[in-house]
């Protein structure tokens, strides 16, 4: 008898497009191998999960910058041709937020976690996750929120070059604008160049002290606050690897134990009465040895697979069990897994891995989304050498946004993804803190 209520389907939401966003893929194989039927409300144009064999249907998504109205008015479609209750994850921030802003509208057509009020909201916001840090005590890098430019020049100043900028709300920042979510400022004039395109990204510019990057220094945690508020289908994990190197999301993930970590984690979720998965990043500080919180997602992370557990259970298993009053089972950690995603880091994928490892794209038993992959990652590696090769016209901003200050080439040998690491990232590529 299996685990799970195979009666409830899953819906997987993704209003982020983004055809190389592994997590969805992930998600997809990891219930579909539950015997639970899968639903992607996602882009599938040019999608490699779209020819994933556990996929029992994709469904347009709601149109780029949608209101939660239009996002309402989508999932009830969805759930339409559904004709029961199934169980709602939220693949991107973007996503999370609007379904935690719906959560009653939604009910009864799909089950959620019990949130209190607008936290998903709260906790994706840069600049509200800092005041959430200070009243649970939990180490935060410095953060100023100017109201002008002249203040976000003297914050620049105040922190100490160079800073880090963020827009509080990075799911509401346009395409196509060259704005991205993050970017090192090396100067005062930066800053307040920045601010100035406040209105342009949605949402207010918030100044961040620097922490470089190193070795053993970025950290993660994934996890699913059940309706108890016990933790469980994750734990800590490393990033061994970043694309782009020092500010990317993860290529190279070990789980490996942490205490630390693991106590930062289940003390701020309890403090917040959490429930549902979440997502942290984490940076040590190099000089004090403190771990501060970077980023609070209310959703899974690319990576969740890494922490498949010894019963099978990762995160979205976790979910769905919960939500269907199933029993969650007991299974061992299992510290030493990796988990790489080949486009970004290939030779990794190669390496041997005595204690275990997951791809992102290929699995032996749904072999086509990685050979989809594959395809159009060529495709796209193409195009981004042609922009660059392009002249004048082609955008070289790359250097500046997702390079830690201080942070040289690599002088060694590198992973072929490399070579495309000096070329701006796409819309596609932007949401990377995963």
């Amino acid at each position: 008898m299996s685990l799970f209520d195979i009666r409830v389907p899953a819906v997987l939401l993704r209003i982020d497009r983004n055809p190389f966003h592994h997590g969805t893929l992930g998600a997809v194989r990891s219930l579909g191998r539950a015997g639970v039927e899968v639903h992607v409300v996602a882009d599938s144009a040019g999608s490699p999960v779209r020819s994933s064999r556990f996929v029992c249907q994709m469904h347009p998504p709601p149109p780029p910058g949608a209101s939660p109205g239009e996002i309402a008015v989508t999932l009830r479609r969805v759930a339409s041709r559904i004709a029961r209750p199934a169980v709602l994850i939220p693949m991107d921030d973007a996503s999370a937020v609007a379904v935690g802003r719906l959560s009653d509208e939604l009910a009864p057509s799909y089950l959620l976690p019990q949130q209190p009020g607008a936290l998903a909201e709260r906790v994706a916001d840069k600049a509200e996750l800092a005041a959430v840090c200070a009243s649970a005590d939990i180490p935060h890098p410095v953060t100023l929120i100017p109201e002008s430019p002249a203040q976000a020049a003297s914050a620049a100043w105040q922190l100490g070059l160079p800073v880090v900028a963020k827009w509080s709300r990075p799911w509401l920042v346009p395409a196509g604008t060259g704005l991205r979510s993050t970017v090192v400022v090396r100067s005062a004039q930066e800053a307040r160049e920045l601010y100035l395109r406040a209105e342009e990204a949605g949402s207010r510019l918030l100044l961040q002290a620097f922490l470089p990057s190193g070795a053993d220094r970025d950290w993660f945690f994934h996890g699913y606050a059940d309706r108890s508020g016990a933790v469980r289908g994750g734990g800590p994990g490393r990033k061994q690897r970043a694309w782009p190197r020092g500010a990317g999301l993860t290529a190279v993930g070990s789980w490996t134990s942490n205490p630390q970590v693991q106590a930062l984690a289940e003390r701020l979720t309890s403090s917040l009465g959490y429930r549902g998965i979440f997502d942290l990043d984490f940076r040590r500080c190099g000089s004090t040895g403190r771990y501060h919180l970077l980023d609070f997602n209310p959703r899974p992370g690319a990576q969740f697979r890494l922490f498949a557990d010894s019963a099978g259970l990762d995160v979205v298993r976790a979910l769905h069990l919960d939500l269907t009053h199933r029993p969650l089972p007991d299974g061992a950690p299992r510290p030493g897994r990796s988990f790489v995603v080949e486009n970004y880091a290939p030779l990794s994928a190669l390496r041997p891995a005595p204690r275990g490892r997951e791809l992102a794209w290929y699995a032996p038993d749904d072999r086509a989304p990685g050979r989809a992959m594959w395809g159009l990652w060529g495709l796209h590696v193409l195009r981004k050498v042609r922009e660059r090769l392009g002249g004048p016209t082609a955008r070289t901003t790359e250097a500046r946004v997702v390079r830690q200050a201080g942070e040289s080439l690599p002088n060694g040998p590198v992973e072929p993804a490399e070579l495309t690491r000096l070329t701006e990232l796409s819309d596609d590529e932007k949401a990377s803190n995963c």
